[in-house]
């Protein structure tokens, strides 16, 4: 196994900056998602890390040793991808071993790595089968288990559960994450799907428009967002900002009041959707719209002129129009700065 070190990587393409001093380290056996949306940068970053692209400047470390300018197969690494890229003409069987095949590995370690990845992936009864036999997530088993047999120092994963369909997708998830634990390869994963790295990652790598704008655990990421992005990429319902006026560090929300840590004439208050309660006292909400989704309602409306998502009890079912009266929970309101969004 090996860590890795990024060391102040960018990236141009022409005049276009894809990535800009990206620095960060991942730990020997850590599972690292780098999450974003598209064009945010996070798949030219893994592409360089698997040699496929070269960084305009920078450096790449895999196990101490700087593989910045060596090929694909000298860095000791192997990759999974979103199309699952395993050959139809090939079984199973020689599918998985491809990689040592190629590598000139003798048939024993062959016939003990297939047997052992196919275990670890639950793909011994398809074995014999053509890919063209096998449903989608089958054939993401084969590709993770031909690139977990040539016991690669690390495995990059290209969003490679997105053409699954969601009950699959959480199947594989969870299968996905059991398998790595065991294997505890060091490995970095490229999503846009938040519930994926939330779930997945033991960190997080947020990035936006070609920086990291966060790196944490998930459940920092989730519970005290570095930026307004972050936390309006990170959970679903997104968390909810309201713009406040601010006199002397203090603000005002309806019938409440907050010390603030900012002496700036307007504040953004951040709240979770789940850290807003119905109260004797606070902001008045008037309802628009009420979602059940079984394990809770979830209510779209206005406070204090803006739109504002409140989850409810399962059964809540207030009208459209009708008010309530809400108080978020003073110790999960994360205070940003109104101008640049970075939290105070």
């Amino acid at each position: 196994m090996a860590d890795i070190v990024i060391d102040n990587i960018r990236k141009a393409f022409g005049p276009t900056v894809a990535l800009e001093n990206i620095s960060l380290h991942v730990a020997d056996g850590e599972f690292l998602a780098l999450l974003g949306p598209s064009g945010c940068g996070k798949t030219t970053l893994l592409r360089m890390i698997a040699g496929l692209e070269t960084q305009t400047s920078g450096r790449i470390l895999i196990g101490g040793r700087d593989v910045s300018n060596l090929p694909p197969r000298k860095r000791g690494l192997a990759m999974v991808f979103q199309n699952y890229a395993v050959f139809p003409h090939m079984k199973v069987r020689e599918n998985v071993a491809f990689g040592l095949t190629m590598a000139g590995a003798d048939a024993a370690r062959i016939k003990q790595q297939i047997e052992s990845t196919a275990a670890l992936l639950h793909i011994e009864p398809y074995l014999d089968r053509y890919p063209a036999q096998l449903s989608g997530g089958q054939r993401q088993r084969v590709a993770v288990a031909r690139a977990l047999a040539v016991e690669p120092a690390v495995l990059l994963m290209d969003e490679p559960l997105s053409n699954l369909d969601a009950l699959l997708r959480l199947e594989m998830r969870a299968e996905l994450k059991a398998v790595l634990q065991s294997a505890g390869t060091t490995t970095i994963y490229v999503t846009h799907d938040q519930t994926e790295a939330m779930g997945l990652a033991d960190r997080i790598a947020v990035l936006y428009r070609g920086h990291i704008a966060q790196i944490a655990e998930p459940d920092t990421i989730y519970r005290h967002p570095a930026t307004k992005f972050v936390g309006g990429f990170v959970g679903s319902p997104p968390m909810n900002f309201i713009n406040l006026p601010c006199e002397n560090g203090t603000v005002h929300l309806g019938s409440l009041s907050y010390h603030a840590p900012t002496t700036a004439a307007h504040v953004t208050l951040g709240i979770r959707a789940e850290d807003i309660d119905e109260a004797a006292d606070g902001m008045e909400f008037t309802v628009r719209v009420a979602e059940p989704l079984g394990v809770h309602t979830l209510l779209t409306g206005t406070a204090c002129g803006q739109m504002l998502r409140v989850t409810a009890p399962p059964r809540s079912r207030p009208a459209p129009g009708s008010t309530l009266t809400l108080r978020p929970r003073a110790d999960s309101i994360i205070w940003l700065d109104a101008d640049t969004g970075l939290a105070l």
